[in-house]
């Protein structure tokens, strides 16, 4: 199960969750932390990525699209890095079962 983060996250996570989320990245990490969305979500969709992102296009998108890929919207506004650690990790078992399902394609975690 690999991330990949959206540019409004920040790029700390993927080495902070990489005990939990091995091999997830960051937008920056393959040059399109300023890429449009429909960019980020067809590299996803191609290297089999869940997003992980705060912004409600990714959320609009899967309920318009359905996926791949799978979206995980954290609707936490401005939060700390710390925060967004926290809550991928205290749901861990609920992405866990999210990835595996595949009538689901988006996890809304607040």
């Amino acid at each position: 199960m690999k991330l990949l983060f959206d540019q409004n996250l920040s790029p700390q996570l993927v080495t902070r969750l990489e005990n939990l989320f091995p091999n997830s990245i960051h937008a920056q990490d393959i040059g399109l932390d300023t890429a449009p969305d429909s960019e980020l979500w067809n590299y996803a969709s191609d290297n089999d990525y869940l997003i992980v992102s705060k912004d409600t296009d990714f959320g609009d998108k899967s309920a318009m699209h359905g996926h791949p890929p799978k979206v995980i919207w954290l609707r936490r506004g401005n939060c700390s890095t710390n925060t967004v650690e926290e809550i991928l990790t205290d749901y861990y078992s609920d992405i866990q079962a999210f990835a595996r399902n595949p009538d689901q394609g988006l996890l809304i975690l607040l």
